[in-house]
């Protein structure tokens, strides 16, 4: 099976994620602007973006990019993660609610969130999701 982890990130928070989730995936791991091939050649995806504005996706980069390919998403396994500042989640509550209406299955059912910077505890729980993307 082939795995892809695809972020954007503004702080370094999400990136940092996005690094300890391929890790534990095995995974290539690309920023937005680096990914140039096309979702159909992953079995499974994990994507990241941080919570910006009012909760809401990345609008410059990462929010285009998704709309692109949200149609290809039916039938895939993904993994949806990011970081936070404020607020309760409810960026992520909505993209696990817009990608399960796209037919894709969310790895554990629901996004991994964490606030500000990830500590190593959280970094070991990115690893193990990556793991349990690649299962």
């Amino acid at each position: 099976m082939k795995t892809a982890v695809i972020y954007w990130s503004g702080t370094g928070n999400t990136e940092a994620m996005a690094k300890a989730i391929a890790e534990g995936a095995g995974a290539e791991l690309f920023s937005v602007s680096e990914f140039s091939g096309s979702i159909n050649e992953y079995d499974r995806i994990a994507f990241g973006c941080p919570s910006m504005g009012a909760e809401e996706l990345e609008e410059g980069e990462f929010a285009p990019f998704f709309d692109s390919i949200e149609s290809e998403l039916n039938g895939k396994t993904i993994g949806l993660f990011g970081s936070y500042g404020w607020g309760d989640g409810e960026w992520m509550r909505l993209w696990v609610d817009r990608c399960t209406a796209a037919g894709a299955v969310i790895v554990n059912g629901e996004g991994l969130i964490i606030n500000e910077t990830p500590s190593d505890d959280d970094l070991n729980t990115c690893r193990d999701f990556g793991k349990k993307l690649s299962e």
